[in-house]
């Protein structure tokens, strides 16, 4: 197909088009409201340039830019470091392993799933509601299948039983172990005093401080969930995959604490 008797298209040239159309895309949804965003708007404007180099014919812009984007490569892998690892993330839980062939890859590798049974979770929303009208601040980790090991080396392990008062000690303003996150998993408390990474979003409300950036953060890299209690406006949140969810009660709290359903 001729385009303005100089442009020739084949069906294959169409299809190379709208695949390339499709991954800028997700690309640029994957980016959005993240610094990183004006970084790849700066890589499609040199590489437009490049293209339109390339097509005139002009050899020293062209040897150029690919020298450019030649080191770039390497550049973007370290700037983008956070943002491909999420990404390879969501991928790998949006991929065909789920239900019983998750669970079995899950066996063979001596993971476990890691949910919480009705006592660890009622226990759990206990303690939350105890700290919420105390103003105790509290940032909680519920990990799934991902192991978190490098969270849980970041802060002290315990390895100790879900219970109310554990969870309330832990988190008092003058215990050596309240500043930071704790990990739960398997029905036990796996470590205290940890440090989550932080969202690079910029949309997130600005009622919302650090411990909730901290659940988006952890909640965005991982499938791990969140349970976040305010210090200053004594309301609980629970995060999954970067989503803030205000709490009102026990009960709703509970139900949110059942891991999300895999489809067979």
């Amino acid at each position: 197909m001729d385009i303005l008797g100089f442009l020739h298209l084949g069906f294959a040239d169409i299809i190379d088009i709208i695949v390339v159309a499709l991954i800028l895309y997700v690309a640029f949804r994957w980016l959005r409201g993240s610094s990183a965003v004006n970084i790849f708007i700066a890589i499609l404007m040199l590489f437009v340039i490049r293209i339109i180099a390339v097509a005139l014919n002009m050899k020293l812009l062209s040897a150029l830019l690919d020298t450019i984007i030649d080191v770039g490569a390497i550049a973007l892998i370290v700037i983008f470091q956070p943002e491909i690892r999420q990404f390879l993330s969501r991928v790998g839980r949006s991929t065909g392993f789920t239900g019983e062939k998750r669970n079995l890859l899950a066996r063979l590798l001596g993971r476990s799933a890691n949910a919480l049974d009705d006592e660890a979770a009622k226990e759990l929303s206990r303690a939350c509601f105890e700290m919420a009208e105390q103003k105790t601040g509290a940032l909680i980790v519920i990990r799934h299948k991902n192991p978190l090991q490098d969270i849980i080396d970041s802060g002290d392990v315990l390895d100790a039983e879900i219970r109310c008062s554990l969870i309330e000690n832990i988190f008092f303003k003058n215990s050596p172990l309240h500043d930071g996150a704790v990990i739960l998993g398997g029905n036990r408390i796996l470590a205290a005093r940890c440090t989550l990474p932080i969202t690079d979003r910029t949309d997130i409300p600005a009622k919302y401080g650090m411990r909730h950036k901290s659940a988006v953060g952890i909640s965005e890299r991982s499938d791990a969930d969140v349970v976040v209690v305010s210090e200053q406006r004594g309301t609980v949140c629970f995060v999954r995959d970067g989503i803030i969810t205000p709490v009102e009660s026990r009960n709703q709290l509970k139900l949110l604490l059942e891991p999300p359903k895999q489809e067979k």
